[in-house]
């Protein structure tokens, strides 16, 4: 079976830079997600995503879903799995999709070509050509063979918007929350790290 590219996979690609493995997994998981939960691209906080991972996928998710840092409705957590978990706040509804495509563990070419690579050799075409084989494969396969579909508990909470303080050592101002104390002065992080 052919790959055919849509619209909005195309889009995403252009976003993201390129076609590989890990935006093809996040593409086929938001577009899961939108139409296992009955939403569309929120203008808003509609959409909650909540990312386990910071790879290609996310970008993916990010530019399907339109769920963003800067909205407060892309959240992530630093777990490195393939989960993703969706809540719809319109109709109360959450969906945790994680990543089952049992054919790449099996496959001992990827280690393999890094191994090649790591000792100097140009492996670099015959990498490309793996990467593509495996989009390929993500995009032509059925939901319910490489993803697994889980109900998920209520939504977490609205983003808020918080006050800034300017930091006592630089002068940059930051969120309020995230000041510490040091030597009896508000500060942000990176100045609190210093010393």
């Amino acid at each position: 079976m052919k790959v055919t590219f849509d619209d909005d996979l195309r889009d995403a690609i252009q976003f993201h830079g390129h076609l590989c493995p890990g935006l093809a997994l996040g593409y086929r998981v938001a577009k899961a997600a939108l139409r296992e939960l009955d939403a569309e691209r929120p203008h808003d906080e509609e959409l909650v995503a909540i990312v386990e991972n910071d790879s290609c996928a996310a970008d993916a998710i990010q530019f399907i879903t339109g769920c963003t840092f800067g909205k407060g409705n892309l959240i992530f957590r630093d777990y490195g799995k393939h989960v993703y978990t969706f809540f719809n706040r319109r109709t109360g509804k959450g969906i945790r999709i994680s990543e089952d495509f049992r054919g790449f563990e099996n496959d001992a070419r990827y280690p393999e070509l890094k191994k090649r690579q790591e000792a100097g050799e140009d492996v670099t075409a015959e990498l490309q050509r793996f990467k593509q084989e495996k989009a390929s494969a993500i995009l032509k396969a059925d939901d319910r063979e490489f993803l697994k579909f889980e109900a998920a508990a209520a939504p977490p909470s609205e983003a808020r918007i918080r006050a800034s303080v300017r930091c006592a050592e630089c002068g940059e101002r930051f969120m309020e929350s995230r000041g510490r104390v040091k030597r009896g002065r508000i500060v942000c992080i990176p100045c609190f790290e210093k010393d």
